[in-house]
């Protein structure tokens, strides 16, 4: 069973920067993506980011490029995303995902109804 779980969360002014780390676990296949989505009050959940196993791929949203990175620390098996320049709207329960990849499937970044393991969320709040 996958398990994840999310940590890094806080309260920070707009412009600063954060750290979230997703702890991940029970993964028995070799081609999995974990992914970062978040979510506010009335809001559908919305990807922000994400990264690919066989091959390290990321995929960002657009409205977190240039600001946000995905990174994996292999010998922590975690998946870590780096918030910088942090606006209010970016403000939202952030949530680490994951799904597996069959080989030879067309596969989307950020189709919601694809992951089946999710982590409890951890809140960001920025302020202005």
């Amino acid at each position: 069973e996958v398990q994840l779980v999310e940590s890094g969360g806080g309260l920070v002014q707009a412009g600063g920067s954060l750290r979230l780390s997703c702890a991940a676990s029970g993964f028995t296949f070799d081609d999995y993506v974990i992914a970062w989505f978040r979510q506010v009050p009335g809001k559908e959940r919305e990807g922000v980011s994400c990264m690919r196993s066989s091959d390290s791929m990321t995929y960002y949203a657009d409205s977190v490029k240039g600001r946000f990175t995905i990174s994996s620390d292999n010998a922590k098996n975690t998946v870590d995303l780096q918030m910088r320049r942090l606006k209010p709207e970016d403000t939202a329960v952030y949530y680490c995902a994951a799904r597996t990849i069959k080989w030879g499937t067309t596969w989307y970044p950020f189709r919601l109804r694809d992951y089946d393991s999710w982590g409890q969320g951890t809140q960001v709040t920025v302020s202005s």
